[in-house]
């Protein structure tokens, strides 16, 4: 930090004694002032004239106003320019009070609005120079008189100087602020989608294949001592729903590796293609899933996709879990328009969905998330009779860029 930068704060500290000692200053510029005479046969001539009593009192109470001229700078700049008229109509030779009053008129135009720097600043150059040219015991010509006018513009001005140059510095501290708020905010912004997005994930992951984990686990140990090779069938599909749990694990626990990572998976997100794939790992498990598809080839950007083939997963993982012994699902998948519309319906006896809501687990509320950051809805709830409905409608297009796919519409 500079000298110049420490002295500033040290008077910055303390405006009291800061004001104090510039009060002291102007007196003693004034008490000068009145000892010179601009009119000698040398110029300026030093030591010619005194000032008189009414002067140097005049002088006094100008100064002193000044000590509180940021308290009350509007006060000050009335009693300093009293105390310069009465100096203007009667003292002779004057002494220079009027720097007094172009000091509080600075303050004032530092402290105030350009408006109200107009109105005082005008005002005071009109009383104070029409004082001294009208009522004045000098010409109305005289340079003393003028000065007075060039004086009180040079304190409007400069004191209007420093307030717009306060106020644009105030203005980018309040910018750069502003950003670094919005920075962090953005950024605790990002952290909390990324770890919703990397729990929803998760529980995609986790739920649908521990769930036929846990069911071909089950028939293995029912059929293990009367039929062993539905035993060792049903343990194949363990070891397959394992490895694929693993093989998606490690493609999503991969993306937090990503940055600075080469080794990071690259694998593509799961969507719609998969679809059988996905059909037949249920059906497997013993759920009699049937699928249809009408979309026409559509080709979804990677979010939609992405979306409808969770929605789906989860949907069929509830279902599994939670609609009962013999339940079946259909699953379609129509293009209507400009959205994608997935259907999951099932008719078992329990209620699919219904321990995603009632208790502790995320399943709905993770498809209704993921839907609703595709750009699209999400309806569900128990169909009339048994069984459970859930009803996805995906845009076709972005919502962040607009961008359709590539398929066009064959309707």
């Amino acid at each position: 930090m500079s000298p110049l930068t420490k002295t500033r704060h040290r008077l910055g500290a303390h405006p009291q004694a800061t004001d104090a000692a510039l009060a002291a200053c102007v007196l003693l510029c004034m008490v000068a002032g009145s000892f010179t005479d601009p009119h000698g046969p040398d110029g300026v001539t030093w030591g010619v004239r005194t000032p008189d009593p009414l002067g140097l009192v005049l002088m006094t109470l100008g100064a002193a106003a000044l000590v509180l001229r940021r308290r009350a700078p509007l006060a000050v700049l009335a009693v300093t320019g009293t105390v310069s008229v009465a100096e203007s109509v009667t003292g002779d030779p004057r002494a220079p009070v009027v720097m007094s009053a172009v000091v509080a008129l600075y303050t004032v135009a530092a402290t105030t609005d350009r408006a109200t720097t107009w109105r005082t600043g005008l005002l005071t150059t009109a009383v104070l120079g029409g004082a001294a040219m009208l009522a004045g015991p000098l010409p109305w010509y005289a340079q003393e008189n003028l000065a007075v006018f060039a004086w009180t513009g040079i304190g409007a001005t400069a004191g209007d100087a420093v307030r717009s140059r306060r106020a644009f510095v105030q203005a980018i501290r309040d910018r750069a602020e502003k950003a670094e708020r919005t920075r962090e905010e953005e950024a605790r912004r990002r952290v909390a989608e990324e770890r919703l997005r990397i729990a929803r994930d998760l529980h995609d992951v986790v739920a649908h294949h521990i769930a036929l984990v846990n069911v071909q686990a089950g028939v293995a140990a029912h059929v293990m001592d009367k039929r062993p090779d539905q035993a060792k069938e049903a343990l194949a599909h363990v070891r397959q729903a394992s490895r694929s749990a693993l093989d998606e694990l490690r493609v999503t626990v991969g993306l937090l590796r990503q940055s600075g990572d080469p080794e990071a998976p690259t694998e593509p997100a799961p969507g719609l293609a998969r679809l059988d794939e996905l059909a037949d790992t249920f059906r497997n498990a013993g759920l009699h899933v049937e699928t249809a598809r009408a979309d026409q080839g559509t080709e979804l950007p990677t979010a939609v996709d992405l979306a409808a083939y969770r929605v789906i997963q989860e949907a069929l993982t509830n279902v599994q879990k939670h609609a009962g012994p013999g339940a079946k699902a259909e699953v379609s998948v129509v293009r209507v328009g400009p959205d994608i519309e997935i259907t999951v319906l099932d008719d078992g006896t329990g209620a699919s969905g219904a321990a995603s809501t009632s208790g502790g687990g995320h399943g709905l509320l993770g498809m209704r998330e993921r839907v609703t950051a595709a750009g699209g809805t999400l309806t569900t709830g128990p169909r009339h009779g048994s069984g459970f409905r859930v009803h996805a409608i995906l845009p076709v297009r972005t919502p962040a860029t607009g961008r359709t796919d590539t398929a066009q519409d064959t309707e």
